[in-house]
């Protein structure tokens, strides 16, 4: 007997509704949800692959340990026992900082590893933390993290209601997005020609986004940053600056020091380099600044863009981050239908966090450094570019290197710069933990290897796509099948974890996974207690445990932020708002078409809607890097 189920894809930043066919044990068939509020039935092949995964024969079932140098099945207990040993031996000898840890791009798809990543890493107590952030996106995020308050502080292109989209250095039509979630990228630029709006794209290569495009400018690789000086100062030049809505939270000295600082980069001297001619440029600028809204986004190109200066190879990628957003606060397209907004995300995020009128801010560069080179740490991580040489390069004197390492739903030796190096380094560990799906080209090189169940077998939120999506809705997903024998919940295995490095750093009797589980629940509680901007700002923690019980695990988790979250029911303060169990029982997800910010919009609530501004504070002034400083939190 066959069944439909609904589910949201966790395979890329798009995140789409599913409708999956399930006959006993076997998916027999899966195609976009139609009814979904947020990708309205709309899939790519990657969805439909999540069939083939959930049965590939060669996703792991069992833990592997090492023996003999030949990776063999064990027991979860065989593992754990492993893991314990080996962690003891090398933190016991050599300190938490013999440990790192790397985090892979699927962490961000897993709200399982939202909320339970954080308790491993401070457990483990060890500085050395890489990511794959490092790799495509952290300009961005510095840049963003600067200007706004935090790194995940990301205005995202109202595509749904631009009258132009101009997109430097991405291919959405076939990334689907990347630091902006949005289904049917297709659909929606049919539905931008429709309009009457433009699509142009600026790129060194013919895409498929390009070639799709009303025009597309080919750029020389790495100029970036140049083109978008010369826009700057073309907007500065022709008196189109207009900084609309934005204009009370921008510092206007620095508004006139950014004068200064492009007044060197008109569109002749940029033209050259770049291999655009001055009219061209000189006309995108005009064109920006001319239309009833406009969104300019850059994604991976100007991401990793570099240029050779004075015969040595230097990136701009932060300042070719900063220079996009700066063009739209200048032409008044921050946070207005049409440009570059930010969203409100459901279960919260960095635009629904913190006090009315104060931005927390980042520190960048980090106080941390690597051993070797002396590389500053950003956003709290190193960059994975470092991570070889951390290990396999030791201190001349103590010997000191990166001995131990886990790595969660990650690949770093094929998907970070000097794969080679890295490769060989990995054999030279003490000992390497892996939490993956598949015996990978990392993976290979473990102690031990924990596997991960099927994404199908896990409730699904995207808590941190909330945070980059082109509309705001809450949509959750409950297993579509239960575990196989043998097979264990992730959330399960990382709290697992967490607890064997809390009790090892700390020398300390070994917390049980349902114990740290509580520990990570009263966290969730306390933060939203003291957050002045929580619907549960003043209450106890106990008292928003006890709302949330019988509930554990990732739905607890998820309750509460929905609950203390911008449209919660603030349990009990704001009756007919947003719980868990209101989503549940809308498995399309809950949504509202006709809000002109796309808010969600629980049954029976009047008082839903929220200013569109995150957390700001007026008065900013331009920092040490010379980046135009709007510090909303």
């Amino acid at each position: 007997m066959t069944t439909r189920v609904r589910h949201i894809c966790p395979l890329c930043e798009a995140t789409c509704g599913l409708e999956i066919t399930v006959d006993g044990d076997q998916v027999v068939g899966v195609r976009g949800d139609s009814d979904d509020v947020f990708s309205k039935g709309f899939i790519c092949p990657k969805g439909v692959a999540v069939a083939d995964l959930h049965h590939d024969p060669a996703r792991l079932r069992t833990p592997m340990i090492r023996e003999g140098g030949q990776l063999r099945e064990a027991t979860w207990d065989e593992a754990f026992e492993r893991i314990r040993t080996g962690l003891g031996e090398l933190i016991g000898q050599h300190g938490t900082d013999a440990v790192g840890v790397y985090l892979g791009n699927p962490n961000a798809h897993n709200v399982t590893s939202t909320f339970y990543l954080p308790a491993l890493v401070r457990a483990l107590g060890t500085r050395y933390r890489f990511s794959a952030s490092t790799v495509d996106q952290m300009p961005q995020q510095v840049a963003l993290g600067l200007m706004y308050g935090t790194e995940l502080s990301v205005p995202v292109p109202d595509i749904d209601r631009t009258d132009l989209f101009v997109v430097i250095g991405g291919n959405p039509l076939v990334s689907n997005g990347s630091m902006m979630t949005v289904p049917d990228m297709p659909g929606r630029l049919r539905a931008l020609r429709a309009r009457g709006g433009r699509l142009i794209v600026v790129d060194p290569v013919r895409t498929r986004t390009a070639a799709a495009a009303d025009e597309h400018l080919r750029i020389r690789p790495g100029t970036d940053v140049l083109l978008l000086a010369g826009i700057v100062h073309t907007l500065f030049a022709e008196g189109l600056v207009d900084l609309g809505a934005a204009a009370e939270w921008i510092d206007t000295d620095a508004v006139e020091q950014l004068r200064d600082l492009m007044a060197a980069f008109p569109a002749g001297v940029v033209s050259g380099p770049t291999g655009i001619p001055a009219d061209e440029i000189v006309e995108l600028a005009r064109t920006i600044a001319a239309a009833p809204s406009a969104a300019v986004y850059g994604r991976l190109g100007t991401s990793t863009s570099a240029l050779t200066v004075a015969g040595e190879p230097s990136s701009f990628a932060t300042l070719a981050s900063w220079l996009i957003a700066v063009i739209n606060v200048l032409t008044g397209n921050l946070d207005r239908p049409g440009g570059a907004m930010f969203p409100l995300p459901p279960a919260g995020g960095p635009t629904t966090f913190g006090e009315p009128g104060r931005g927390r801010g980042v520190r960048v560069p980090g106080s941390q450094r690597t051993r070797v080179r002396g590389l500053p740490s950003v956003l709290g991580e190193f960059p994975a570019a470092a991570l070889a040489e951390e290990i396999d390069t030791p201190d001349p004197d103590s010997g000191q290197r990166l001995r131990g390492l886990i790595t969660v739903a990650g690949n770093p030796v094929v998907s970070t710069p000097d794969a080679d190096r890295l490769d060989r380094a990995l054999q030279g560990l003490d000992f390497l933990v892996c939490l993956d799906a598949y015996v990978t080209e990392t993976s290979r090189h473990a102690d031990v290897i924990l596997p991960a169940a099927s994404p199908l077998a896990r409730s699904h939120y995207d808590v941190v796509f909330g945070s980059l999506a082109v509309r705001n809705a809450a949509r959750w997903s409950p297993p579509v099948f239960d575990l196989a024998q043998g097979e264990r919940d992730e959330g399960e295995v990382l709290l697992q974890l967490a607890a064997i490095a809390a009790a090892v750093v700390n020398a300390a009797p070994e917390p049980t996974p349902e114990q740290m589980d509580d520990l990570v629940a009263f966290e969730v509680a306390r933060r939203a207690c003291s957050d002045p901007a929580s619907r549960a700002h003043g209450r106890e923690p106990a008292e928003l445990l006890t709302a949330v019980a019988p509930r554990r695990g990732v739905a607890r988790l998820v309750d509460l932020s929905l609950r203390s979250g911008p449209y919660g029911d603030g349990f009990g303060h704001h009756p007919g708002g947003l719980t868990l169990a209101a989503v549940e029982a809308a498995p399309s997800g809950i949504g509202r078409p006709g809000c002109p910010r796309s808010c969600v919009r629980p049954p029976g609530e009047s008082n839903w809607f929220r200013r569109s501004w995150p957390r700001r504070r007026k008065g900013s002034r331009v920092c040490s890097t010379q980046l135009l400083c709007l510090t909303l939190s």
